[in-house]
């Protein structure tokens, strides 16, 4: 067969992601935290950006659309939001402060509260408690530090120190083993515990234990309460969880009456002896939308304003600039400022205006959770927001990424309202994963303690309310809300 070059050409279309686009898709799934960070390098970077202080400054179209209007990519891909991002406008970015975005609902309950009960929580007390009396502002690693300076060690013992400090953790545990620091700094293992020895000693009582029940060990062992039945109870801290206490009785040597009162004791102490010092990864949740109660009855949605970065264009300096005479490559710079702080401008408007479609879809999905509750949460998934608001199923899963949204019932990340589906029985409308598992957690707590329901009689409950759901599916769900077995319950019970 004979081999020939020859040239042909061909029509075609295909999707050009230029880094403008790239640039845009990055802003949407940004968190308000991030975007600010990210907006703040844009301006140090570029001299013809500058922060707005004026807030009622903005003229008319500035702001973020107040009605779905917009959308950043569609089946096809960045066509459309390449004209949208193109079109002519001021080059002016000021948030909004309303929307007169009003969802259809019905008037809602009082605000959800979240559970933060844990076996660390212990009585209240008169006694002076070092770690909850410091400053907010002082990290467990500074406190530390300082305590380092006064523990009398010698100049290679305050190295070894000071490498075991920064390797504990925020919980205050220590993240690495004696034999790896020996190896790193050369030391003798004997030596680097004997130094650890010490640091455990500093306060808060427990720090830098290398396991719970070394912590819990540390902190008896201070109150004096560290003998045989104790150190017993603390090897078998799984049988504690389980509420097994006829075993745990025989482990430790004891009877019921004592065992309580060493149950007592090791609930009031702390797991985590770090928690009350402040961690420097620690961000606060803000939310990105506000969702309001009308005195129709209806919901509000509306961004929030304080959140979102106010940039625009220094035209004038601009300007001046460019009636310079500068050479090509100055030229070429400034032409380039320009063109990139028009397009974050024009980029952080589109991304205002997503989240605020995207959210009021949402809410509109889910009245029934705004009306009445977790119980009336609909299955939801990213297509149908998607198919509703004529956008692509990426755009909606980057808007919903590490955003929050405030409603009277609580603070939520906009993926809480997508749930899987739960077929109903009878071929009816199917139910919410979430609201499923709400129904679970409301049976539990209010079954009777002597009648403990099991998973089997859970299903059968569920199923006379219309769900149609698998005894394994009962059990992962009570297992994600760390609710005990019922055999687990049932010893809980008849310990209390």
């Amino acid at each position: 067969m004979a081999m020939k070059q020859s040239l042909d050409m061909r029509q075609g279309t295909s999707l050009v992601m230029t880094p403008q686009l790239q640039q845009a898709i990055k802003l949407l799934q940004l968190s308000n935290q991030e975007l600010a960070e990210f907006v703040e390098a844009e301006i140090e970077r570029n001299p013809l950006l500058q922060k707005s202080e004026d807030n009622d400054g903005a003229g008319e179209g500035s702001e973020p659309a107040r009605r779905e209007e917009m959308s950043l990519d569609d089946s096809s891909g960045m066509g459309e939001a390449r004209e949208q991002l193109d079109a002519p406008g001021e080059d002016v970015y000021e948030p909004g402060t309303g929307s007169d975005n009003a969802m259809p609902a019905g008037v809602s309950g009082p605000s959800a509260k979240a559970d933060w009960s844990g076996i660390g929580a212990g009585p209240a007390s008169d006694d002076y408690d070092m770690a909850s009396n410091t400053s907010s502002n002082v990290s467990l690693n500074q406190h530390l530090h300082d305590q380092l300076q006064l523990a009398g060690l010698s100049a290679a013992d305050r190295l070894i120190a000071a490498r075991l400090i920064d390797e504990t953790d925020d919980g205050g545990y220590l993240r690495t083993t004696v034999e790896e620091v020996a190896k790193d700094l050369g030391a003798d293992e004997a030596n680097v515990e004997a130094v650890l020895h010490v640091c455990q000693g500093f306060e808060p009582t427990g720090v830098m234990a290398r396991s719970i029940p070394e912590c819990l060990a540390l902190q008896l062992k201070e109150r004096g309460r560290y003998d045989p039945a104790m150190e017993a109870m603390i090897e078998n801290l799984a049988l504690v969880a389980k509420h097994d206490l006829k075993t745990l009785s025989d482990r430790c040597g004891v009877g019921k009456e004592d065992l309580m009162d060493m149950m007592s004791e090791l609930r009031q102490l702390s797991p985590k002896p770090g928690s009350g010092y402040s961690s420097d990864t620690t961000i606060a949740v803000q939310p990105d939308v506000y969702v309001r109660e009308l005195p129709n009855g209806m919901f509000a949605v509306e961004l929030n304003s304080d959140t979102l970065p106010r940039v625009l264009m220094d035209k004038a300096y601009y300007a001046e600039v460019s009636a310079l005479k500068m050479r090509d490559q100055e030229k070429e710079f400034i032409s380039e400022c320009a063109a990139s702080a028009s397009w974050l401008i024009k980029s952080l408007d589109q991304r205002a205006r997503t989240i605020l479609k995207v959210a009021s879809e949402i809410v509109r999905q889910q009245d029934a959770f705004f009306a009445h509750g977790v119980a009336h949460l609909k299955p939801l998934n990213l297509k149908q927001v998607a198919d509703a608001i004529e956008m692509h199923e990426s755009t909606v899963s980057r808007v919903t990424t590490n955003k929050y949204m405030s409603t009277p019932r609580g603070l939520f990340e906009l993926k809480y309202f997508f749930s899987a589906a739960i077929p109903a029985t009878g071929g009816g409308e199917a139910h919410s994963a979430e609201a499923v598992r709400y129904r679970i957690k409301q049976l539990i707590d209010k079954e009777d303690p002597d009648d403990v329901l099991s998973d089997d009689q859970i299903v059968e409950i569920l199923t006379g309310y219309g769900v149609e759901i698998a005894r394994r599916t009962v059990a992962k769900y009570r297992e994600s809300l760390h609710i005990p077995s019922s055999v687990q319950r049932r010893r809980i019970n008849r310990a209390s």
